[in-house]
């Protein structure tokens, strides 16, 4: 496999990797530690066959059987030619008479050797609308509205992004210890009763009352960004930006390997310029997830963020958590004590049966107070339904 390079070259390494992010983008769960375990397992096979480099990554790359197609369709076209991308680009572009060269490749696929930006980088001007294709039916919006972040092709992803921005969101509200007038308080407004009184010669005719304020509760977003989140990371950012705009108390943090603070992002009013905000401010995205980590770095640094018992926390993540289980509980049961809700928007509910295995996914779900599913446009409309009826409980 001339295109490989040597088992023990710059080149193998470097090939390795950019396939590993080559896989990362059409969906699959490939993060650092498994690249760097491809390497080791190509080193043992050698290079000199090609189906033995494949079995050999597949083993280590792949984790769902539904994936295993997208992977070797990949794997062939990305080590048939080192000019890949730029010949996939040449295709997609109109020819001399106008027409465009059909491409066989599957959407994951095609969209994994296009060349790409960094996260927030491939988002469109602030004035550019995206344009709906009028031969788009009803069917096609049900089928994107229930279809999984994960399996959108390039376009779709970007509609999908832009829908999302248009679903509310409203923040729980609760009742404050101030008080102002009121219709049902159970306290008298003598006061204005009595001023009231004066234009009906000192009768009092009405009793004016004081009842409690209301306001949402504060915010607290912790977002996965590591490898299995990419897509998800992405999108949810833009549909919490969005929904939460009018919040007045909101802080969001991304963690992978550390906590990184977006909330000044966050108060950026354009969305598109909020993500390319964001991507300079994470360092670290599609990297390793370690929770425990970053929740410590919250302890530490940022505990006044939590307002008095009263704040809704959001954790988005897989929960697929590579550090030690006993420091992130030791942190969970730390921030669930100083919070009203710890609630998990986990996007591996999209598969039927699935159960929290997984060390640190068990440790999230025995914490958190509920598990909600937020893989697809149909599950954020339901979210907030969702959240009103889990603070009411």
């Amino acid at each position: 496999m001339s295109n490989l390079g040597d088992a023990r070259s710059a080149k193998f390494a470097d090939n390795i990797a950019g396939f590993g992010r080559a896989l990362r983008r059409a969906g699959l769960r490939v993060d650092s530690a498994r690249i760097g375990l491809a390497q080791q397992a190509v080193q043992l096979v050698g290079v000199e066959d090609k189906a033995d480099v494949g079995a050999a990554l597949e083993a280590v790359l792949v984790s769902r059987e539904q994936e295993r197609d997208v992977f070797r369709e990949l794997f062939d076209a990305y080590f048939r030619d080192p000019e890949l991308a730029h010949k996939l680009l040449a295709q997609m572009l109109p020819t001399a008479q106008g027409q465009a060269e059909p491409s066989k490749r599957r959407p994951r696929v095609s969209d994994a050797l296009a060349p790409q930006k960094r996260f927030g980088g491939g988002t469109r001007k602030p004035d550019q609308e995206v344009e709906f294709d009028a031969a788009m039916t009803a069917s096609d919006m049900t089928r994107l509205k229930h279809a999984d972040f994960n399996a959108l092709s390039a376009g779709e992803f970007h509609l999908v992004e832009r829908l999302a921005r248009d679903i509310a969101l409203p923040v729980p509200q609760v009742e404050m210890r101030r008080m102002r007038p009121g219709t049902r308080g159970n306290r008298l407004h003598w006061a204005r009763s009595m001023r009231q009184s004066a234009q009906t010669g000192g009768e009092l005719m009405v009793l004016r009352r004081m009842q409690r304020s209301r306001q949402p509760l504060p915010l607290l977003v912790l977002v996965d960004v590591s490898g299995s989140m990419e897509r998800y990371a992405r999108l949810l950012l833009a549909f919490l930006h969005a929904a939460t705009r009018l919040h007045r108390r909101r802080d969001v943090f991304a963690f992978g390997t550390h906590l990184t603070d977006l909330t000044p992002a966050f108060r950026i009013a354009d969305t598109d310029a909020m993500l390319a905000a964001a991507s300079t401010a994470i360092d670290d995205f599609a990297s390793g997830t370690r929770l425990g980590e970053s929740l410590a770095t919250l302890r530490q640094r940022h505990a006044r963020r939590l307002v008095g018992r009263r704040t809704l926390v959001l954790v988005i993540s897989d929960g697929l958590d590579t550090g030690e289980p006993e420091e992130l509980s030791r942190e969970l049961e730390w921030l669930t004590h100083r919070c009203r809700r710890l609630l998990w928007l986990n996007p591996l509910l999209r598969f039927e049966g699935y159960a929290p295995l997984a060390r640190g996914a068990a440790v999230l779900h025995r914490h958190a107070h509920a598990m909600l599913a937020v893989h697809n446009l149909a599950r954020l409309q339901d979210l907030a339904q969702s959240l009103s009826e889990l603070l009411d409980r």
